[in-house]
């Protein structure tokens, strides 16, 4: 009688586990994060100083069959340090409206799951400056990038670490391409 109880109680959990995989799911909340940000110039990965940022906002997840969607919009400020050509050192910051949305698949039970995302990126200058130290006009008002990293979800709330790659030149000087990258490490909690 106990392996048939045992038995119940595994394929019990089972189902369980199927539905929330292949049911559609609706979720919303709210996230900050800490970001480190470099910028890339002319081939170099490593042309320039790490500095600390954040983000804040809000998201939103549509799953079904096991995938779904996660649309963010959220604050964000990147900051990097640089060394100019003539040799002086600055940080430029960069302040925008980032729109990922990112594509994944979650992994569990229940409440307690794991995630793996990447999507395209949208970052759109706050206010139309891109504040640096030197000149802000020598900067885009738009870029894009590609956004990919894993997470976890424990019951209302997400823990994220993801890495954002710019795709496009960031300066309006053609000849000085910049693109710039990020890490981010974020805290969610989904209030729906």
């Amino acid at each position: 009688m106990k392996k048939i109880l045992l038995g119940l109680a595994a394929l019990f959990f089972c189902v369980q586990a199927t539905q929330a995989q292949l049911l559609p799911s609706f979720k919303l909340g709210i996230k900050g994060a800490v970001n480190f940000s470099s910028l890339k110039s002319e081939g170099k990965w490593l042309n320039s100083d790490t500095k600390a940022g954040f983000q804040a906002g809000l998201w939103g997840r549509v799953g079904i069959a096991g995938f779904h969607v996660q649309p963010e919009l959220y604050y964000a400020q990147k900051n990097a340090g640089y060394e100019t050509e003539d040799g002086e050192n600055g940080e430029a910051t960069f302040k925008s409206l980032d729109m990922p949305i990112l594509l994944g698949t979650r992994i569990g039970l229940g409440p307690v799951g794991v995630r793996i995302q990447a999507g395209p990126v949208f970052s759109f200058a706050h206010d139309g400056k891109v504040t640096q130290v030197t000149d802000p006009d020598t900067y885009k008002k738009s870029s894009t990038g590609i956004i990919g990293g894993v997470g976890a979800d424990i019951s209302k709330f997400t823990i994220d670490l993801r890495y954002e790659h710019g795709l496009n030149n960031i300066s309006q000087d053609a000849n000085h391409k910049q693109k710039i990258s990020m890490w981010s490490i974020g805290l969610g909690y989904a209030f729906l």
